[in-house]
Order: C-alpha cells, then structure tokens, then sequence
C-alpha cells in the first residue's frame, strides 16, 4: 500500500502538508508562523532549537499543543551579523563549531568537518531541548539540508534515521526526487534517496513521498502576483501521494532587515498560503491538506503493532 493509503486515503489522492521553517529564529518569524498556525492555513512549523527566540516559539507551542511542531534540526549559522551554536553543553562537539564557537556558515564546511558521533550527539540534544520547554515534536527536519550529503556525499542519514525511530517523529526524506519545477533535491541524488527511503522503512520511520518548494530568495523582477502564480502552478503540479511544500514566513521589520538577507521573500511567504485564490487553487484542485501528526500516528501505531 502506499502512503496516502495507509494514512486512509485513496491511492490517486493529492495530500499537502505545508511547514513553516525557521520557527524561533527570531520574534518577527515567531509572530508569523504563530499567525498561521492559528489561521489554519499551514499544517505545521518546526523550532530552530540554537536560536535566540527558540524558548518563545517553544513555550508558546507548549501552550497551544493543538498545532503541530516539531524540531528544525539545526547544525548552520548562515546569517553574518546573527550567529548561533550547539545547545550541547556537556560534551565534545567541537567539529561542529567554528573557532569562534558558532556553526559552520555553510553545508559543505559543516559536512567537511562534522563527525557523526557528534552530529548525532547535538541531534539528540536539540529534541531534548524542545521537550524540556514543553513541546511535544510531531516531527523532525533539517535546517539548510545539511544532513543529506548534498554537498560532498557525506550524509548523516543513519543516526538521523536511528533518532527519529527512537523518538517517534517522521522525518522529512522525500521517497521521489522530483527533478520538475519545485523539486527540492537535485536528480542526481536519486539513487541515494531510494536508498535512503529504504533505510527509513527498515527503521521504521515514516517518511514523504516529495518535497517542493519555491525560491527561497528573490527572483529578479519578481513580484507577489508572479510569486503567487508560480505557487498555483506549483499546486497544480502535484502528484498522488504526500508533499511537503516548504515556506519560511515573517513580518517584516527592522529586526529582520537588521540581519537576513531575503526580507521581501519572507514577507511574501508569510501572505502566500493566505492569499484566497491561491486557497481556491488547492480546491479546485481536489488537494487535501494533511497534518504531520497524521504521519506521527502512522509510525507509532506501525512500531507498537511490531
């Protein structure tokens, strides 16, 4: 059977679910994903656990566990003037920090430099630190993709996969690569994600089918009204089967322009899954909007009837 039948659905149904990114990075993208998350209009967000903000996105989630959240499985610091590092404070993860002691600023130096025993090490930490503050993850993700082995081939999938199992999230691993437009994985990564997928399903960690996802920076000359047309062409798009569309939503204001780079792109994320005619596109396309806890379920009940 496949996923969207396992979940209840039928085998030619559209299922999305759609996250907001970067939750607890700072105050101006907690108010916004907070704002769609009571809206409804998003199924989900995962905490950067390192960041600043991290314990307000936390303790607000605890306090309204109807919404989903789970851990933004973090291990970069790609902002200049804003930097963050391992929550790990007794044990050696010095492979993972700069001299300075923050993160390394970009996937490839974290995969040239990381040792597993460590990734795995600060993993784990990170979901502790999420349930210490209340937070009962409903899943996990990663931060930049910086597990995958995009860059190098040096991936982390293992002790991802063996973390995950052992706390009952589902992971974000798309089965397909998708190499259309919206695809997040590259097409040369095909054979690895297959072997990876069955990896996870020997794990027994419930993983999607895709993962898509608009620019994640401002195009020249493009607009909201350009912005949201790509998105419904995107919805259009969509195979039978679970996707996760990825979005990294904030207000804008000055403590946002103080440090990242894509101010503009935020804010047209943060309006995009609002807009009603990009609402209207997933109806009228039949698509239905599904949870990650619906994905959590799934992988308990499988782990308690083994």
């Amino acid at each position: 059977m496949s996923l969207a039948q396992d979940l209840g659905y039928g085998a030619d149904d559209r299922l999305l679910l759609i996250n907001a990114d970067d939750y607890g990075v700072c105050h101006s993208v907690n108010t916004a994903v907070q704002q769609l998350l009571t809206e409804g209009v998003i199924s989900s967000a995962t905490i950067m656990m390192p960041c600043g903000w991290a314990r307000e996105a936390a303790h607000w989630s605890a306090a309204h566990p109807q919404f989903d959240v789970g851990v933004h499985l973090t291990l970069t610091s790609e902002w200049e003037p804003y930097s963050w590092g391992p929550v790990t404070q007794n044990g050696d993860v010095s492979s993972l920090t700069t001299d300075e002691g923050y993160f390394h600023p970009d996937v490839r130096s974290f995969e040239e430099h990381a040792e597993s025993s460590q990734v795995k090490q600060e993993l784990i930490h990170q979901i502790e630190k999420a349930i210490k503050l209340g937070v009962s993850p409903s899943h996990a993700d990663n931060h930049m993709g910086s597990l995958y082995g995009l860059q190098t081939g040096k991936h982390f999938m293992p002790e991802v996969l063996d973390i995950c199992a052992a706390y009952g999230l589902p992971f974000r691993l798309p089965r397909y690569v998708q190499v259309e437009s919206g695809g997040i994985a590259p097409p040369e990564l095909e054979a690895q994600a297959r072997a990876i997928a069955a990896l996870a399903d020997s794990k027994g960690v419930v993983i999607l089918d895709y993962l898509l996802g608009l620019s994640f920076q401002l195009q020249k000359g493009e607009t909201f009204a350009s912005f949201k047309s790509d998105m419904q062409q995107l919805l259009t798009t969509l195979k039978p089967g679970v996707t996760e569309v990825i979005i990294h939503p904030s207000h804008l204001t000055d403590e946002l322009n103080a440090f990242h780079r894509e101010p503009v792109k935020r804010g047209m994320e943060l309006q995009i899954f609002r807009d009603a005619d990009v609402r209207k596109t997933i109806e009228e396309q039949g698509i239905k909007l599904i949870r990650w806890s619906d994905l959590q379920r799934l992988q308990r009940s499988r782990a308690s009837s083994n």
